[in-house]
């Protein structure tokens, strides 16, 4: 598979069967080459300030509006309705989520959706949801596209063949794609598969700002890849399913041809990849413990300077060396929600019960921080230059929306750990009065 580097950038792509299909000079001649159709996919409003102006032109075979009426489709556990269950403020912590085997019950991406959590209304443009995809079985002749927002998907075991509109990109567990809003794609598995998706409603994902930083670091825009053209000219007699996620729900048409027909595409609106290993750490290098913010990959922002509606981050293999300090993330209560997710390894601060392809949601001024045991250690420990997180990756999902959780995550699911918040329990109280 074959990429172009760079985040936003203006690409150019067309598939190299079919040399010369990008129009000269224009995005809508009157005949384009090879007979293709001409269509935008336009991600933001057409009068966008020039930084924010997110739209493609592809040139494709047949346009995507050739398909029979849609229709209402079962979506399982697949909601955005967050009053469907008492609110909870606990600290939540899910074990491993099951992958049901392919000869008991074969699940595709799309019937492997599940809703954890979630705020705000897709109809509003406003909010997001956290899923846990599992599936065992690749999409076939069937494609999904989100009309309510973009996905950010990460895997965790098995990896996923994505083929777009604009070309296929293969991510493995420790890479993240994402997959913009209203962009057509079908997954392929090579056996038992699990992720997590972080959906945002009416904005779309960017590089955080640096400040201080300055010009360098954190993620750098050259390491996101975008796919390639490519097409295929295929017919398909028993019916193609095209499948919309619409205001929270799933619905689908059908078609007798292959939605991947674009030879041809420009533009600056694309779904692109990212490895976690390429991300430069920051860290505090004299004392003290930095936000958690420094470890942001990419953020959707909200009209409130500083606010995001949703930031992914991640605990990457790191140094650390401060001095008087307790290393571990502190003890704190946010007015943001954090939602997270560990894709392999073991998470620093709950080394025991938090496990890979589990998961832990610590709501809105919800108090949380270090186990006892992982207290314990810390405040002991010799004061050296140490590796951290080798062979982890942990992520978070935060949020400035208050998250729900949903039925199937705090019961159906059943894996819940009731027992979560035991591990705090043992801590106990070290003062001395006497004693400065």
């Amino acid at each position: 598979l074959q990429y172009m580097s760079g985040f936003g950038n203006e690409h150019v792509s067309e598939d190299p069967r079919c040399p010369g299909a990008l129009p000269e000079g224009q995005n809508n001649p009157q005949v384009c080459p090879y007979g293709l159709y001409a269509e935008q996919l336009s991600g933001s409003a057409f009068t966008c300030p020039r930084p924010t102006n997110k739209r493609s032109w592809l040139y494709r075979i047949l346009p995507s509006v050739c398909h029979k009426p849609f229709k209402p489709l079962e979506e399982g556990h697949l909601t955005h309705d967050w009053n469907e269950i008492e609110p909870d403020p606990n600290q939540l912590r899910w074990k491993p989520f099951d992958i049901p085997k392919a000869s008991q019950n074969k699940m595709d991406f799309v019937s492997g959706l599940h809703t954890l959590c979630g705020a705000g209304e897709p109809r509003g443009r406003n909010g997001i949801a956290v899923h846990i995809f599992v599936c065992n079985t690749s999409m076939i002749d069937r494609c999904l596209y989100n009309s309510d927002g973009d996905f950010l998907i990460v895997p965790q075991q098995g990896k996923l063949l994505i083929t777009t509109e604009f070309g296929k990109m293969l991510v493995e567990p420790n890479e993240i794609c994402v997959i913009q809003q209203g962009m057509r794609f079908s997954v392929e598995v090579f056996g038992e598969t699990r992720g997590y998706i972080l959906e945002v409603y009416g904005a779309h994902f960017e590089l955080p700002d640096l400040g201080p930083i300055g010009a360098n670091g954190l993620a750098n825009p050259r390491d996101f890849l975008v796919p390639v053209a490519w097409y295929e000219d295929r017919q398909v007699p028993g019916g193609y399913t095209v499948i919309s996620k619409y205001q929270g729900k799933l619905l689908a048409a059908q078609q007798d041809y292959s939605p991947y027909n674009v030879v041809a595409w420009h533009g600056n609106y694309t779904p692109y990849k990212y490895h976690l290993e390429k991300f430069m750490v920051i860290n505090a290098v004299a004392f003290d413990h930095a936000d958690p913010s420094i470890f942001t990959v990419l953020t959707a922002k909200t009209t409130r300077a500083g606010v995001a509606l949703a930031d992914f981050v991640i605990f990457p293999p790191r140094w650390g060396v401060a001095n008087h300090t307790f290393r571990p993330p502190y003890y704190h209560r946010n007015c943001m929600s954090e939602f997270m997710g560990l894709i392999k390894g073991h998470y620093e601060a709950k080394e025991e019960g938090f496990q890979p392809g589990g998961s832990s949601l610590h709501s809105m001024m919800t108090p949380h921080g270090p186990d006892a045991d992982c207290f314990e250690k810390a405040s002991k420990a010799k004061l050296e230059p140490e590796r951290v997180a080798d062979g982890t990756m942990a992520f978070m999902f935060e949020s400035s929306l208050s998250l729900a959780v949903t039925k199937w995550g705090l019961q159906t699911s059943n894996r819940l750990d009731k027992n979560y918040y035991k591990c705090w329990e043992p801590l106990k109280s070290h003062f001395n009065p006497k004693c400065k």
